[in-house]
């Protein structure tokens, strides 16, 4: 029998607005009390949207070593776990150019055991992973957000992304 399921199928999906910087980081500590092992996030969004705000939340909700600063210089930053639970492989993808950049990272040694998040990672970060959280963040003229999740594949299938 072959298996017909189609991954890239939208699992689960949630628009949640967040007006301050300090709520874009509350959002992420409750993103990062879901997360476990293996997560692939993928952020987009215009710079200065909350990308790394929203990272640095999930880095408090998943309990690792801070701080969390976007690492666009260095491309990757690994945040072990200071609580016994996943690494944070914190990833900016601005300046590479497309899949093939991604996969010269060599994140598949990581991806298991961390929870994975590109910032920039539309378009090219999509191969990582069947299953993944992919982050829509539009900032509004009020400097308000508003996040669209969007989880893919059964990972996310049943996940209460707009709960509170």
């Amino acid at each position: 029998m072959t298996d017909t399921t189609d991954t890239t199928t939208p699992a689960s999906t949630a628009v949640v607005t967040a007006a301050t910087g300090p709520d874009m980081r509350a959002l992420g500590r409750r993103l990062g009390g879901l997360l476990r092992a293996g997560d692939v996030l993928i952020l987009s969004g215009p710079l200065g949207a909350g990308k790394t705000t929203l990272t640095q939340g999930i880095g408090e909700g998943l309990g690792v070593r801070g701080p969390v600063t976007s690492p666009t210089f260095v491309i990757s930053r690994i945040h072990p776990s200071l609580v016994g639970g996943p690494d944070l492989v914190h990833v900016d993808a601005y300046r590479l150019g497309d899949a093939a950049e991604v996969d010269d990272l060599d994140l598949d040694t990581t991806l298991p055991d961390s929870v994975t998040i590109v910032e920039w990672g539309e378009g090219v970060a999509e191969e990582l992973s069947d299953d993944r959280l992919e982050v829509a963040i539009d900032r509004a003229s009020d400097d308000s957000r508003t996040v669209r999740l969007t989880g893919v594949g059964p990972r996310w299938a049943g996940v209460p992304l707009d709960a509170e």
